[in-house]
């Protein structure tokens, strides 16, 4: 982005770029979606943002699309295939990557290292949807005790629009609504109603990227389930399998969550099951688009502020303890034998080298678990 926007385009300057990934990056949602949004919001305003918004989202969408509708055939077939069978292991190899990478550029002292250990724990422990964002409000409160300073003010604060936060507040409390009302009434295609909200509450929640999705969706469609004597919606493995295949695709790893919305909605029909991978995509990348293009100035605003300013360390401390424990969960329901392991290491390795690009690495995987 630095060298096609900003040195060779002139889109906008490397001062603003670099502003505008430092906004996203407190944002939830997929930062490297929301900062070519503004680079184009800023070339042509709303129009040409939302337009290259759907440009960049498409080709991983479509092909994640494309994968539910082949794993789901895998199944109905009852064939055994042993080609997605290294995903798991190779998984965890780009869990613990991001891991160690964002460790060293987010945890620095004892509070920090403090926080990480804690979220680690509590990932692990407490199930619940509403404990990723609670963990997030304790870790800024901890960090809170420090004495950064925040940089000087050199903008002048732009005027808040509280009605564009009331548009993302009613979504957000209707969505809930709808999905509550079609389980207690038992509606027949109830889970595009869950598929919404679940993902249109994750798009607001998540920060650190698409590697926190990863836990969540194991809490929210296999664990939650079974807590309340229901049926998974998916398993354990289908998800995995699609974070896998999706490192291989080009664009935001956030795409993952059209192969989860189609394979929830796949004993529904073909004509569901794309359903599904529409609703996903839209819930998915709504939020963080809502907040993008109309909590601009909030978050302009809020970042001077030195409570926000401070909140950030934590907060990032904390999402790399939510890293670290959704390699931990993969790695629970996975069988740790000599050829797993080999594909853990080899994978971190070869990421660490920055030699061999990750699609790469994936195929050899699936090459790897079809000749093995």
């Amino acid at each position: 982005m630095l060298k096609t926007f900003a040195q060779e385009r002139k889109d906008v300057t490397e001062e603003e770029l670099l502003e505008y990934n430092s906004f996203c990056q407190m944002l939830p949602g997929p930062s490297s979606t929301q900062t070519i949004a503004l680079v184009a919001l800023k070339r042509g305003g709303i129009g040409l943002a939302i337009i290259t918004l759907l440009i960049w989202i498409f080709p991983a969408v479509f092909l994640m699309g494309l994968v539910s509708f082949f794993v789901y055939k895998f199944q109905l077939q009852n064939t055994h295939s042993n080609l997605f069978k290294f995903l798991q292991p190779m998984t965890v190899g780009f869990i613990l990557y991001a891991a160690v990478k964002f460790t060293k550029k987010s945890v620095h002292h004892m509070a920090t290292w403090a926080i990480m250990i804690g979220s680690i724990v509590v990932m692990l422990l407490f199930k619940s949807p509403w404990t990723f964002p609670l963990l997030l409000i304790a870790a800024g409160t901890v960090s809170n005790f420090s004495d950064r300073r925040i940089p000087e003010k050199t903008k002048k604060p732009m005027p808040i629009p509280w009605v564009n936060l009331w548009i993302f507040a009613i979504v957000f409390l209707v969505a809930g609504l709808l999905s509550e009302l079609s389980r207690l009434q038992n509606w027949k295609h109830q889970d595009v109603f869950h598929i919404f909200e679940n993902f249109y509450r994750f798009g607001s929640i998540v920060f650190g990227g698409g590697q926190v999705l990863l836990p969540l969706m194991i809490v929210q469609f296999v664990n939650l389930p079974v807590l309340r004597n229901e049926s998974p919606l998916i398993s354990a493995s289908a998800i995995t399998t699609g974070y896998g295949i999706v490192q291989a695709v080009p664009g935001p790893v956030f795409s993952v969550c059209a192969y989860i919305g189609g394979m929830i909605m796949s004993g529904y029909g073909w004509e569901w099951q794309l359903i599904g991978i529409l609703v996903a995509t839209i819930a998915i990348f709504l939020p963080s688009s809502l907040i993008l293009f109309f909590l601009f100035p909030v978050y302009q605003q809020l970042k001077q502020h030195v409570i926000i300013f401070r909140a950030l360390e934590g907060i990032s401390a904390a999402i790399v303890g939510v890293i670290w424990a959704s390699g931990l969960l993969v790695v629970k329901d996975m069988q740790l034998h000599w050829l797993n392991v080999g594909v853990i290491i080899a994978t971190f390795i070869l990421l660490h080298s920055n030699k061999i690009p990750a699609p790469i690495i994936v195929i050899a995987c699936l090459l790897g678990g079809w000749l093995f």
